[in-house]
């Protein structure tokens, strides 16, 4: 069926508008000559005229290349290839469109991921890369990925939909569907980086194809699976009209729920991306109703202009193999393979989990668990609720009216006008948030032996916290909350709107609220994954290095009271980084911890509710006029003993890459920055901890006469874990001026610690910090393999839940015996048995050996098959028998281990 004119006509007048828009382009920036650039090198200039180029590019590129020269000790890429990076990073900062990303990677024969650490190389210097050209670097490299996922699966998928055909008619119908996918996600969703919704625009675009394709070119799944619907009903009036162009459901939901089943998707969200909007797509294309497919001709040409305007990846090369868009080659060993359970003979091998499979499983696991959580209270979560003094329910459903239009409306801003997947994320969210809250009031009882928690369950910031807590939690499941810029989003706030702190800003909550719910969430919900546990904890870090450190903060006005109104102790005494930290305190405690002279203090009628009363301490009158001693703030107290042992942590490690040589000055640099921490926090107000961090490192080094320079500590910095650039190219000098690390620490931190600095360079040099005891992390994994020591295959880890799809559920090993399932036939129980004969002496051996158990430490997954207990290998075949004499060893030292402490507990 031919295109109708008046959609040839829209696609003839946008073409015209590219064509007067390029040619306006030309007018403006006429072509380089070599005689006004004749300064420069004549390969550069042509490459610069073969991606049309402004003169203002050529000339800042060719400096750039100039101060890379100059820099760089050795330039291991050809001179063309770092030219190619300089003028796409010259190119970016003067936001000049010259050429797609696709073009300069042609010219210069890279690929993504090639280009990609090309251009991370030239930051030679602090100012070499702007951070507009680090974010979009950053923002390029995750686009890359998600796209090359969605077409790893597309291409994957398309293989169980359509048959092998003669003509190559198979082709050409998945080379339309890609494009046509490319061309939606393009124009329908804001955010192209988010990997779950363009999956499920991708279903979407699929199911149009499938229902609109000769029958003979599906497979039977496929080809069963379209329903056979008669034309919608119409009036008599437009009858007539009907019989011209036969109607179909806008969506065929029995097609859509065979696609969702086989890609492991929801099909209520998959539906609503294609009711809003691929919908919205199709109507803008006047595609919604025919029942014919797309012309390839049309969707290639207005692809083309999206992909020219964009000046990104050609989405298209994906399907043509192209060098540009290659996916590095990784190797799968044997070992790395998954044996599913419960199979005849033959073990059959899961491959590692690709992206998207990873994010459908956590998607599952999660809607799963909050399958019996329901959209309102609990009958136990009411029953606390009515044990109050005051009933929080209405509040709390008020308070939930509220925020969800707030998401709503902030979550459509960023994913697309016509999503209105905001309601569903939030529904999850609440679900989550009641669960949780039921966990912990249960915990606290069990704890407090109370039942009447009227002051914690109406105090709205631990409700708005909890729940933003929750929400978080769902978003990160779905992959729309990452720390890809490090928490940083003033420049782009669309590609990184939902980045955290995202969620903090739509439920306007301090980051230092936030903090007090983390830890109590993850210990009240033991089904949370190791990868949204790291998460959370990522997000404590953030709001302890930076974020809770904005001007608004309360944490200032907690700071305030304790240095100035007479606090009963210090915020966190130095003596106390020798002892381990505890970590008993409960939101509750947080939250209820004194806030401001005078508030809270608990009312009469509540005064006997003891869950309260730990944390609302009445304050204390001392004699002789003295100023009354406030009440010292839980919440401030355990903020700083984890301030303190994260900066130590991360000052050992820059420390490692920099001075081994030079280990007495760990201690010394510690001192320094935990005294800026304490006495001199205003320093931190609008900055970052590792900012401090590394001025530290330079005084000290300076007054001791260590030969390091700046540059060196931040390309050591930049091979730190989660670091980003922003960190030392972008800080706070004077009320709205930033500019480098460098100048931050002549012109104020100097200036502020001079004196201090100095006296480590006297005979009598302050008194050393103590080292903070750098514990364990709290957020323990009870689901995570513990590997038996002594051995390198064998793992025990507790039975987890039936829904769990086995590439995860399974340890990563040939053979799994789980106690209290069915093994399976037979012919397993023989092989083992050959195992144990084969190696029967080595086993004796074993039990012959005298020496006593070494001191037990904790059990990690350890993929060296290092053993942690006593840092040795294990050498030999291993065998089921010696592992389970391992693992009862094991268990009977923990046993002996705990009635030690416990002993020494009671002395």
């Amino acid at each position: 069926m031919p295109p109708k004119k008046r959609n040839t006509g829209t696609i003839q007048s946008k073409e015209a508008k590219s064509a007067e828009s390029v040619s306006a382009d030309k007018k403006e920036s006429p072509e380089l000559s070599f005689k006004k650039h004749r300064d420069k090198d004549a390969e550069f200039v042509t490459l610069c005229k073969s991606l049309h180029v402004t003169d203002l590019v050529c000339d800042r590129a060719w400096a750039l290349w100039k101060t890379v020269q100059e820099s760089m000790d050795e330039i291991a890429d050809s001179q063309k290839r770092v030219w190619g990076a300089c003028l796409f990073v010259s190119g970016r900062d003067a936001d000049v469109t010259c050429f797609t990303v696709t073009q300069v990677l042609k010219a210069i024969s890279l690929n993504v991921k090639q280009f990609v650490a090309l251009v991370w190389k030239l930051d030679v210097n602090l100012d070499t890369i702007s951070t507009k050209v680090n974010l979009a670097l950053t923002r390029l490299e995750k686009k890359y990925d998600v796209s090359l996922a969605l077409y790893q699966r597309f291409e994957k998928t398309c293989k169980t939909i359509f048959a092998l055909a003669s003509d190559d008619q198979e082709r050409k119908t998945m080379r339309s569907c890609w494009t046509m996918f490319l061309l939606a996600k393009g124009r329908a969703l804001p955010m192209e980086d988010d990997l779950v919704i363009s999956f499920q625009l991708l279903l979407c675009t699929l199911e149009l194809f499938i229902k609109r394709c000769p029958p003979d070119l599906l497979q039977p799944l496929y080809k069963s699976a379209i329903s056979k619907v008669p034309p919608t009903r119409t009036s008599r009036r437009s009858q007539s009209k009907a019989k011209s162009k036969p109607l179909e459901p806008e969506v065929d939901l029995q097609l859509l729920k065979t696609l969702c089943n086989e890609n492991e998707c929801n099909v209520e969200e998959v539906k609503n991306v294609y009711q809003t909007s691929f919908s919205a797509f199709l109507d803008s294309l006047d595609l919604s109703k025919s029942p014919d497919f797309p012309p390839a001709k049309d969707l290639n040409q207005q692809y083309e202009e999206h992909y020219l305007k964009s000046r990104d990846i050609d989405g298209r090369l994906f399907f043509d193999g192209d060098e540009t868009v290659l996916a590095p080659k990784i190797k799968i060993s044997h070992g790395e393979r998954t044996p599913k359970k419960n199979l005849p003979d033959e073990d059959v091998l899961i491959p590692p989990q690709t992206p998207i499979r990873a994010a459908m499983t956590s998607i599952q696991q999660l809607r799963g668990d909050l399958t019996s959580s329901g959209d309102q209270p609990s009958t136990n979560l009411a029953t606390y609720f009515k044990n109050c003094t005051v009933d929080p329910m209405q509040a709390v459903l008020l308070r939930l009216e509220t925020l969800e239009q707030a998401f709503s409306q902030r979550f459509g801003q960023a994913v697309g006008p016509h999503c209105t997947l905001g309601c569903q994320r939030f529904k999850l969210g609440v679900r989550l948030y009641y669960k949780i809250m039921e966990a912990m009031l249960k915990s606290e009882e069990k704890r407090l032996s109370v039942q009447n928690f009227s002051k914690l369950l109406n105090d709205s910031t631990f409700h708005t916290s909890l729940l933003a807590c929750a929400l978080e939690v769902v978003m990160a499941t779905y992959g729309e909350s990452s720390f890809k810029t490090g928490g940083y989003n003033h420049d782009d706030p669309l590609e990184t709107d939902l980045c955290f702190p995202w969620i903090l800003d739509v439920v306007d909550l301090p980051a230092f609220d936030f903090y007090k719910v983390i830890e109590s969430f993850i210990k009240a919900e033991p089904t949370l994954s190791k990868d949204i546990v790291k998460h959370l904890e990522t997000c404590e870090n953030l709001i302890m290095e930076r974020i809770a450190w904005r001007t608004d903060s309360p944490l200032f006005e907690l700071l305030k009271q304790e240095h100035g109104g007479g606090a009963a102790d210090q915020v966190e005494t130095p003596a106390s980084f020798s002892q381990p930290l505890q970590h008993n305190h409960t939101a509750a405690d947080l939250y209820l911890s004194p806030m401001r002279p005078g508030l809270r203090v608990l009312p009469p009628e509540s005064s006997a509710t003891p869950g309260s009363q730990a944390s609302a301490q009445p304050l204390t009158q001392p004699g002789g006029g003295q100023t009354p001693r406030l009440p010292k703030s839980n919440s401030l107290s355990l903020f700083y003993k984890k301030l303190y042992r994260l900066a130590y942590s991360r000052l050992q490690i820059l420390c490692s890459y920099l001075l081994a040589s030079h280990p007495e000055l760990e201690p010394i640099i510690w001192t320094l920055f935990q005294h800026t921490l304490q006495h001199e926090h205003e320093l931190m107000r609008d900055r970052h901890l590792n900012q401090l961090m590394m001025s530290a490192m330079y005084a000290i080094c300076k007054v001791k006469s260590v030969d390091l320079r700046f540059k060196t500590i931040v390309t050591a910095y930049k091979n730190m874990p989660n670091t980003n650039q922003e960190t030392f190219k972008h800080v706070l000098i004077t009320e709205g001026h930033y500019d480098s690390i460098i100048v931050f620490y002549n012109q104020v931190f100097m200036q502020k610690l001079k004196t201090n600095i100095l006296q480590y360079a006297s005979t009598r040099p302050p008194t050393l910090s103590p080292i903070p005891q750098i514990p364990r992390s709290p957020y323990k994994f009870p689901n995570s393999p513990l590997r038996v020591p002594g051995s390198n295959n064998v793992y025990i880890s507790p039975l987890k839940n039936t829904r769990t799809s086995p590439g995860i559920m399974t340890p990563r090993s040939k053979m799994l015996v789980s106690i209290g399932e069915s093994f399976g036939l037979s012919n397993r129980f023989q092989k083992i048995n050959q195992m144990v004969n084969s190696s029967e002496l080595s086993f004796k051996r074993t039990l012959d050996l005298g020496s006593g158990p070494k001191p037990l430490k904790r059990l990690r997954f350890d993929v060296d098959g290092q053993d942690e207990g006593d840092g040795s290998k294990s050498g030999g075949d291993s065998t089921l028998i010696q592992k389970l004499a391992e693992m009862s060893s094991t268990r009977s030292r923990m046993q002996e281990q705990k009635m030690k402490e416990a002993e020494s507990k009671k002395e």
